[in-house]
């Protein structure tokens, strides 16, 4: 345990006593996080449970789960609640809410679902860097269409737990993708379509390498990641030469401490630099919901955020970039990648990944940036629906020359 003291790194480097001040300098909570992602969800109309399920070491990932048929880990234990580790700030824990299996927990304002076997692996979704489950609000009701659908927020962001993590880029990502494999196992969920949107792209597709028996078919959102820091510094002096200064002088923080070190004025902050939430998410709030979501993910005790430092270098280049990787996935794993038109994350990568792997599919949708599911719902979700059904008409498809093959 010693060891492995030194091996993990505090939230906030160096900074104890801005530490032990953050939590009555913020105007945040976790119970305020709560709240603001109910609002977030409030527009949506499918039934659904939403729980802390709980994974080793007493951590926990938070749940949302779009059916009703859950096949619980067989030795699901009472566990205490997770205790907060010495060198982060006191925060006081939720009572995780039990395991769908044991004591369904519907939304409060829609009825019960009704029992349906499922036919085909579920689609899970992942989140980026900074956002959390709302941020699908705009999705879940489409995306049910095409059968049970889960939605949870990564280890260390938004009311999933915030454990320390390793100081080594591949120690993070090893941590990430180990709770999502506990999490996976204690959900009973043998196989999965795993769609993951800009960190959660590069870590959907991380879990593919080394899950693949698990993995049904990877959609990636705006991944984060694929490609390495150019040798070449021609790319990077398109760069304006304020940010670069900034990025000097805040490298030794992590990404969203000034959000932090705002204090008070960081809801304000939130709505004046993403003011173009709002307008994302238009259609389904006419106020500042999505702002204060916003804020209240990230207000809090950053882990997940100092994970994603340790795995970049400046400018958000990954320490081990997802193009080195990816042709080792299986090739029978089908890969589609959707680009928003807009976005400022440069579509080559998936034309790359299309060279190493023929048979990928990319999708770019027009008018979308990199929030394209938030952009243009309608069409990222039309998109996503017909990913999956082209997945079932094709394994449909292999079903039928098996059973003319066996006669």
């Amino acid at each position: 345990m010693r060891r492995m003291s030194k091996e993990l790194q505090p939230a906030e480097q160096g900074s104890g006593w801005i530490s032990s001040w953050l939590p009555s300098w913020c105007p945040t909570s976790l119970s305020q996080l709560k709240d603001a992602e109910d609002k977030m969800l409030k527009s949506v109309k499918t039934p659904f449970s939403r729980q802390h399920v709980r994974i080793s070491k007493g951590n926990y990932l938070w749940t949302l789960a779009f059916t009703s048929h859950i096949k619980p880990h067989p030795s699901l234990p009472p566990q205490p609640l997770p205790k907060p580790h010495p060198s982060l700030p006191p925060q006081p824990q939720p009572q995780p809410k039990p395991h769908p299996s044991l004591s369904p927990q519907p939304h409060p304002s829609s009825p019960q679902p009704s029992l349906q076997p499922q036919l085909h692996p579920p689609l899970v979704l992942l989140h980026g860097f900074g956002g959390g489950v709302g941020l699908w609000a705009q999705n879940l009701d489409s995306l049910c269409g095409s059968g049970a659908v889960y939605a949870l927020d990564l280890l260390g962001f938004g009311q999933s737990s915030r454990p320390l993590f390793s100081v080594d880029p591949q120690g993070a990502e090893e941590q990430f993708l180990g709770a999502l494999d506990e999490w996976r196992d204690r959900m009973g969920l043998e196989e999965i379509v795993l769609m993951g949107h800009n960190l959660g792209g590069y870590l959907a597709a991380a879990y593919t390498l080394i899950h693949p028996h698990r993995v049904k078919q990877l959609i990636l959102v705006e991944p984060w990641g694929f490609p390495a820091r150019p040798e070449s510094l021609d790319q990077e002096k398109s760069i304006p030469v304020w940010i670069r200064a900034m990025g000097a002088v805040m490298s030794p923080f992590n990404p969203l401490a000034g959000l932090r070190l705002a204090g008070p004025l960081g809801p304000m902050l939130i709505q004046t630099i993403r003011s173009d939430f709002k307008q994302k998410y238009s259609s389904v709030f006419d106020d500042n919901t999505v702002s204060d979501y916003i804020y209240h993910l990230n207000a809090q005790t950053p882990s997940g955020e100092t994970a994603f430092r340790n795995m970049t270098v400046p400018y958000g280049w990954a320490k081990r970039p997802m193009l080195d990787r990816i042709g080792q996935i299986r090739p029978d794993i089908p890969i589609s990648i959707i680009y928003g038109s807009r976005s400022s994350i440069d579509s080559d990568s998936g034309y790359t990944v299309r060279k190493i792997r023929p048979d990928v599919d990319i999708i770019v949708i027009r008018g979308g940036g990199h929030y394209v599911f938030a952009d243009q719902p309608d069409d990222f979700n039309q998109n996503v629906l017909h990913i999956l059904a082209r997945m079932e008409g094709e394994k449909e498809k292999r079903s039928g020359v098996d059973e003319k093959e066996g006669k």
